[in-house]
This record gives C-alpha cells, sequence and structure tokens, in this order.
C-alpha cells in the first residue's frame, strides 16, 4: 500500500475522504486538513505535500514557469468571487463601474479570486486592472507569488500595505476603498499567510463602516451564470511531479476516489444546508433550478468554459505570458473523465 500526505481544506466534498470512509484504491492517504492559503504558499514553496489543494492562477503561473506537478480535474471550491468585494460607505461606490480609480485591496495579486474579479469586472464592466490602485496585502517572503517568480505586469499600480495593517484594518479606516477581504477575516489568528486574520476588525464595527459592492449579489451571480453558463472554479489538486512519475496510476486512482466522495457530498447535501435558513430544502431547490443538480461538476469538459476563460484572463492580464494549453495541466489519465 503507497503512503500518500493529503492536504486539504474541509468541506462536504472533502470530508469524506479526510475522515477515511472514501479511500483510494491502493493509496494509504495521510490526510492533513490546511487552510488553502497555507497549502498553496507550502507546496509552492517547499513542495511539502505529495497531493493537495491548490489555486488555479497560482497553478497556471506556476507550471508555465517550471513547477513539477500534476493537476486532477477535482474542483472542490467554486463561487462567484466578484461578489464578495466590499467597500467603504464613503468611498463614492455604488457601482462595480465605480471601481475605476479606486484604491482595491486584495490578499495577493495573483491568487484566484482576484484574477476572477480583475478578469470580470474587465470584461462585463468596463473597469480594467489598469484603471485601479491595487494593495496586496501578503508579504513577499508569505506569498505564492514568490513561489512563482511573480512580478507585477508593466504599467499596473501595486502597493503593499504596510506590515502594521492589515486589509480590514485599512479598508474600515477609509485608507483603501474596496477589497476582498472577509473569507480572510473569517480565519483563525494562527494563519501564517492572511493578516486579515489576525488583524481584525469587529464584525459590527466593519458592518457599521462597509457595504457590498453589489447591491445584491445573489443577482449579480445569477446574472453572470445566465452569461457564462458557469459558475469560476478556484482550486483544483494536485500530485508532485516525481510521484505521478513513479506511480503513474496515482492522479486516477485520486480523481476515482474524490468522485465517490462527492457523491457522498451530493446524496447528503439537504443536511449540509443549515436549518437556521428555515427554509433549507426551499434553498437547495431554488439554487438547482438556476445552476442545476450538479453543482460542482468534476472533469475537465465539464469545467470546459470555467478553465479556458481563466486561462484567458490570466494571459491577458500578464500573469502568465503564453496562454496555457488547459489540457496540459492535467494528468494523461483523466482527460477524457
Amino acid at each position: 500500500m503507497l503512503s500518500l500526505s493529503f492536504a486539504s481544506a474541509v468541506n462536504e466534498r472533502t470530508r469524506p475522504i479526510m475522515e477515511g470512509t472514501v479511500t483510494a484504491e491502493g493509496i494509504s492517504l495521510n490526510p492533513l486538513v490546511s487552510d488553502p492559503a497555507e497549502t498553496f504558499w507550502r507546496m509552492l514553496r517547499f513542495g511539502d505535500f505529495d497531493i493537495c489543494e491548490m489555486s488555479i492562477s497560482s497553478l497556471l503561473m506556476a507550471v508555465e514557469r517550471g513547477a513539477d506537478l500534476v493537476a486532477i480535474p477535482a474542483f472542490p471550491s467554486r463561487r462567484f468571487m466578484h461578489i464578495e468585494l466590499v467597500c467603504h460607505r464613503e468611498s463614492g461606490i455604488e457601482k462595480p463601474e465605480d471601481l475605476a480609480g479606486k484604491r482595491l485591496g486584495v490578499g495577493e495579486y495573483q491568487q484566484t479570486a482576484a484574477l476572477w474579479t480583475r478578469g470580470i469586472l474587465d470584461h462585463d464592466f468596463g473597469v480594467s486592472q489598469y484603471d485601479i490602485q491595487w494593495y496586496m496585502e501578503r508579504t513577499p517572503d508569505r506569498s505564492h507569488g514568490a513561489a512563482t517568480g511573480f512580478e507585477p505586469p508593466e504599467g499596473i499600480s501595486l502597493s503593499f500595505v504596510p506590515p502594521d495593517k492589515s486589509l480590514a484594518t485599512m479598508l474600515a479606516a477609509h485608507e483603501i476603498d474596496a477589497a476582498l477581504v472577509k473569507r480572510a477575516m473569517r480565519k483563525p489568528a494562527s494563519n501564517v499567510v492572511e493578516r486579515s486574520a489576525h488583524m481584525k476588525v469587529s464584525p459590527a464595527e466593519f458592518r457599521k463602516v462597509t457595504r457590498p459592492v453589489f447591491a445584491d449579489p445573489l443577482a449579480e451571480g445569477q446574472r453572470f451564470y445566465r452569461a457564462h453558463g458557469f459558475v469560476p472554479v478556484n482550486h483544483t489538486y494536485v500530485v508532485r511531479g516525481d510521484v505521478a512519475r513513479e506511480h503513474p496510476w496515482v492522479p486516477f486512482n485520486i480523481y476515482q476516489a474524490m468522485l465517490r466522495a462527492k457523491d457522498v457530498a451530493e446524496r447528503d447535501l439537504v443536511k449540509a444546508v443549515p436549518l437556521s435558513l428555515i427554509f433549507p430544502e426551499q434553498y437547495l431547490q431554488r439554487t438547482e433550478e438556476l445552476l442545476g443538480p450538479n453543482l460542482f461538476p468534476y472533469g475537465i469538459e465539464a469545467n470546459r468554459a470555467a478553465l479556458e476563460t481563466i486561462a484567458d484572463y490570466s494571459h491577458e492580464q500578464g500573469l502568465t505570458k503564453k496562454r496555457a494549453d488547459v489540457n496540459s495541466l492535467f494528468a494523461p489519465s483523466t482527460l477524457d473523465l
């Protein structure tokens, strides 16, 4: 039995693997619960894991720069990331087009959420990445960009958040106008990558001085899906190249295990919807009416539109020098699954 480490966040789709109720044939997995931002940094910089969750944006950049990683077409994290933008109430931002000329903070310029947000602002709302003053929270030594050799594209205005501040504190003080920050604020203070996880503002104070850039985030998510036909993918999984070469059957077997884990999650999906919503079954029904019953499709073809779009965005924004061939990222044994 081959023993391999497996680093991932825990959600409904990964829990069966992390708890050992779903196994990969021929593999004894050593599950390591790890925050995604920390996982990506550790894998890109130190190669800490045999298999792990990975940012799609960082994967595109890392592979182009020679990183020895083989992807598996399982996508446990996907959402409309741009609707998470929040702005200061005195910023003058009433709609996404108003972000032009403003100061916008992100955890990291190359992170997938920022990549999707810039692409959607550009293509759907006419706001170019060059129209915005960007602020990045992660320090060079703790960033994914340090491992991928990230350099700001020519013509981009990019500043680093001072070490004694975070995106959360800067937005609350109106030292920036908008940010993608709410998820980082919910992470534990022990997080070594996200400064907004420990330099926080109280939720009550944050709500008092901020509001969503999209007045109706749900309506905007629906608009995007109807216009483009997909929910943006955020993370995938990778196998270290040396592991995949020595054991070429591993990517296929891991992918099959992840499909089985997703099947378990889908059977129990109604239980995952919080009962505090009062109408959990109706909430799930409305979501499926919009997005279909397969809310988290796996496989390259089922995600072709999203993958080709993010490859386009990465190249357009100067993160990758050449437009990536999506198929080349993934293990050959998984291409037609």
